[in-house]
């Protein structure tokens, strides 16, 4: 795929945020939602649907495989299945842009079927190690050739005949898991995942939604055993996506770090396994108010107050990470503005991110002026005065949208601009992040 056109953005420090808003739908349902209604029998109707890059990216790809996904006129995607085990073989190559949630997912969606799918992504997506969903998806029956290290481009070559068996996660990964389950999808049998760590379970909430047997059992070593019963017919169902916590979480630090600010974020998904940016913060000593908390097809969501306010150094515990991995750059740049040390544990998982993201964040607090120290066993510390840090540094965001967000919110507090070489990626998860922000009060725009 040809590359979107770099655009240096520069971000300077404003007064007191105000507003309400309601960030983009949660990509991770998104995703999700357009995958199962294409194997659904009968018509998914969604509402609120993340229309970024990412997810359009998998509606064509839904389309590819002889599904129906389009936009009506009223902001409303229909999803018409093909029915569970009726994806037929694409034409042509899946590009799956810069998601690696898509592409983990749909490797594992087409490979119980007895079709051939190539898979390609963007200059940072073939770089991300896909043999962690190769190796289960072997061992139930389908065939792969890809590039060393199983890096895109790389061919599926599924089957009818896979054969259900019970996986124990290496790392903890709501997309391996979610790859490994949705083989089973289409499995005679039950077919079992084991994780050590709870993990996003979007894929279990809504494959229930849409009629499969999938149940969750606490082993006595204390993992859950996660099990899907094979071959269920799927219905199409009616779905509405929360506005999505890892977008959220930007206006939000942008609030917390501005005094005065006070803004609204409406309809934010409140699972448990994604809050944990929220537990931390919250001990920081951050002023958020959860109002008006419901549930929106299955999915808790809330709308979240945020007053700007002093922040403290904290310790986060590794056993936090898989409940907020995404929201780790943002999280750094609050902890640059707090007043002590901020130490964050276990963040393996942040080094095959969309970039190396352990490294990139340390790279550009640094270049902004902040100390911090980047540790042996993958922890992150962040060196907090309590007062903005100086800034006036360009940051690499190696095509990464969170590293752009980031450090563009960063920009909004210190004492000089902050610039990133490329915003041209954070369209993949938040279209129209600019002007939202500066909706709000910020001075974001071209450098």
């Amino acid at each position: 795929m040809s590359l979107p056109q770099a655009r240096p953005l520069r971000s300077a420090a404003t007064g007191a945020l105000s507003g309400t808003l309601r960030v983009p739908g949660d990509k991770s349902i998104s995703h999700r939602s357009l995958m199962f209604g294409a194997v659904a029998v009968g018509e998914t109707v969604i509402h609120g649907l993340l229309e970024g890059e990412d997810v359009l990216n998998t509606a064509a790809a839904m389309r590819a495989l002889g599904a129906q996904a389009e936009r009506g006129a009223d902001g409303v995607w229909r999803v018409r299945g093909a029915g569970l085990g009726g994806l037929a073989e694409p034409a042509g190559v899946l590009d799956m842009g810069n998601s690696g949630t898509a592409a983990r997912l749909l490797i594992g969606l087409v490979a119980s079927h007895p079709i051939t799918t190539f898979f390609t992504g963007d200059a940072s997506l073939v770089k991300r190690p896909m043999m962690r969903v190769i190796t289960p998806l072997e061992r139930m029956g389908a065939s792969f050739v890809s590039r060393a290290g199983g890096r895109l481009p790389l061919a599926v070559v599924g089957t009818d005949q896979t054969v259900p068996f019970t996986y124990r996660l290496p790392v903890a990964s709501a997309q391996v898991k979610s790859a490994v389950l949705l083989c089973g999808l289409n499995t005679a049998g039950v077919t079992t995942v084991i994780e050590s760590e709870p993990t996003r379970d979007h894929t279990e909430l809504m494959l229930r939604h849409f009629g499969a047997t999938v149940t969750t059992e606490r082993l006595e070593d204390g993992a859950l055993a996660v099990s899907v019963t094979g071959q269920p017919e799927l219905t199409g169902r009616e779905i509405f996506v929360p506005a999505d916590p890892s977008s959220a979480a930007f206006p939000l630090v942008a609030a917390l770090l501005r005094p005065g600010s006070e803004v609204l974020l409406r309809d934010v998904g409140m699972n448990p396994r994604r809050t944990g940016l929220y537990d931390t913060l919250l001990e920081m000593g951050a002023d958020i108010g959860f109002e008006n908390r419901r549930n929106l097809a299955g999915e808790p969501v809330a709308d979240l107050r945020v007053r700007g306010g002093e922040l403290k150094g904290v310790v986060v515990p590794p056993d936090r990470a898989p409940s907020m991995i995404d929201e780790y750059p943002i999280l750094a740049v609050a902890a640059s503005f707090a007043q002590g040390t901020t130490v964050m544990l276990g963040l393996k998982e942040l080094r095959v991110k969309e970039s190396d993201r352990l490294a990139m964040v340390a790279e550009g607090l640094t270049r902004c002026g902040v100390r911090v120290e980047v540790g042996a066993d993958d922890s992150l510390t962040v060196y907090g005065t309590g007062r903005p840090p100086q800034g006036g540094a360009t940051v690499a965001t190696a095509m990464d949208h969170r590293i752009a967000m980031s450090f563009l919110v960063m920009g909004m507090g210190t004492a000089e601009p902050v610039q990133v070489d490329d915003g041209a990626f954070i369209d993949t998860s938040f279209p129209g992040f600019t002007t939202v922000m500066n909706g709000l009060g910020a001075r974001i725009g071209a450098a």
